[in-house]
């Protein structure tokens, strides 16, 4: 037990001197590469022509997967830490923006799908597992939360009443406008729209295009209505 723990402490200082020495080394003077080529002895796994730039900030490499053609830009936080069982994949072809903010904390597991795009400002957090489909469009300062609160007494204090986590799937081809939130238990179909400034707490069927708070439904994307209004706040 006592080897095990000084080999995880062990493993942690490699991963934090790493990170610390490479993240802020600029593009000019060859961060990207060092850090592609180096990295790799920390992380799950890294593929090949993966973008990584400087003020990247990573913690529990080991719990965090990249696939190939990956583009990670300035100010982005992926944390694993908080659980054994954390993972954090980045399929082939994914791109986050700045400013994204990705935390597993305690037994969760976040999958984005291949050639996702991830806006600037986007926040994906657990504890809660979260999974989004391939192709998909996640507009700025959009927000997944993967769990909630309990608060049923109010004699104690919420925040030590608990939290559920039910978990969030975006399937694959979705578009989530600017300002986007998605509230746990929700399921947003395939190829679905949503609007700017929408808040999911209901699932969404494939092929939907809603707006509001909360979202709902005014039309599917074949053309047949499911409301009056026709004006939908987006934005990419």
């Amino acid at each position: 037990m006592n080897n095990l723990k000084h080999f995880s402490k062990l493993k942690r200082f490699q991963q934090l001197l790493l990170t610390t020495l490479l993240g802020d080394i600029p593009t000019i003077f060859g961060g990207v590469k060092l850090r592609n080529l180096l990295y790799r002895t920390i992380f799950s796994r890294i593929g090949s022509s993966v973008y990584i730039q400087d003020g990247v900030e990573f913690i529990s490499t080991d719990a965090i997967e990249i696939g190939n053609g990956v583009y990670i830009l300035k100010g982005v936080r992926i944390d694993g830490k908080g659980h054994e069982n954390n993972r954090i994949h980045l399929e082939n072809g994914v791109i986050i923006e700045r400013n994204v903010l990705i935390g597993a904390l305690n037994n969760t597991s976040i999958h984005i799908g291949q050639d996702t795009f991830i806006g600037p400002s986007v926040c994906i957090s657990g504890p809660g597992n979260i999974k989004i489909g391939k192709h998909c469009l996640i507009a700025d300062h959009t927000a997944m939360y993967a769990n909630n609160h309990n608060f049923a007494d109010p004699t104690e204090p919420i925040k030590y009443q608990g939290i559920t986590c039910k978990g969030i799937v975006i399937e694959d081809d979705c578009w989530l406008g600017h300002g986007v939130k998605v509230l746990d238990g929700v399921t947003i179909g395939r190829g679905s729209v949503i609007g700017a400034g929408a808040v999911v707490t209901k699932d969404i069927p494939p092929f939907s295009v809603a707006v509001g708070v909360p979202a709902r439904v005014i039309k599917k994307r074949e053309g047949k209505e499911f409301a009056q209004s026709t004006e939908l706040p987006m934005s990419s």
